[in-house]
């Protein structure tokens, strides 16, 4: 079998299930690799206890250096009865956070770099914060729509123009991530695969030899970064989606 840098994308299917018919509802490596995040995520906060403890851990630290970020994140961005939403915008950034971090090691999968996880998780949000504006605004929501003072022989044409712009904000949201997820993750393999065959033909304990093992430490932590700043710009625009909807910008 060939070996190619695309089939760390493969979806596996791990277990097949069809319960009605054509009805699939399969488990494949994506699933579990998106349930590996839940379980993590719901272990790092039950077993989040500083036992009396007045100068807390590192492991307290990085949890409470997280919470604040991303409450500051909704704050700035979602002024007025932003609180509200600082559960799910918290409990999404994990998620993405650990997908993506979990994706990093050798022989795992990453569901972010699919668009039918990307997107799926992207129309979700756009049709919930939409669905929160009608339900607030009722039909006045459908006035963003149409600029104020706009001449109404325009209006087809602004109207039309103006949805496209508000669909696109969904469809930007998902290709974002799944594109920079993707393109990180070959540009790893591949840059991984070089350093390999470099180690190789050189001696580990020669001075030649400790470059391509800074290089491969370099790429790791770019790759941890990426991961981490790509959960940190979805979930920051999701914030400025949420506020639009909640005034109706």
């Amino acid at each position: 079998m060939t070996y190619s840098f695309f089939s760390q994308f493969e979806i596996t299917r791990l277990l097949t299930i069809h319960p009605f018919g054509n009805f699939d509802i399969s488990i494949t490596n994506a699933t579990v690799f998106m349930v590996i995040p839940v379980i993590l995520f719901t272990f790092i906060y039950t077993t989040n206890n500083q036992n009396g403890l007045i100068v807390p851990t590192r492991y307290q630290s990085v949890l409470e250096i997280s919470y604040n970020e991303v409450n500051n994140m909704v704050k700035e961005n979602i002024p007025h009865g932003g609180s509200r939403f600082f559960p799910f915008i918290l409990t999404l950034f994990f998620f993405l956070a650990l997908i993506n971090l979990i994706g990093l090691i050798p022989y795992t999968f990453t569901p972010t770099s699919h668009g039918a996880v990307a997107f799926g998780l992207s129309f979700s949000i756009f049709i919930g914060s939409s669905f929160i504006a009608i339900q607030k605004f009722g039909v006045d929501y459908f006035s963003m729509f149409m600029p104020a003072g706009a001449p109404m022989a325009m209006a087809p044409f602004l109207i039309l123009i103006e949805f496209i712009s508000h669909l696109a904000k969904a469809i930007s949201l998902g290709l974002r991530l799944a594109a920079n997820i993707t393109a990180g993750h070959l540009l790893f393999a591949i840059l991984s695969s070089f350093i390999w065959t470099m180690m190789t033909s050189i001696s580990f304990l020669s001075f030649v030899g400790l470059f391509p093992l800074a290089i491969a430490l370099f790429i790791t932590i770019l790759e941890i970064a990426v991961a981490l700043i790509q959960a940190y710009v979805f979930c920051l625009l999701t914030t400025i989606y949420l506020n639009d909807s909640v005034h109706l910008h």
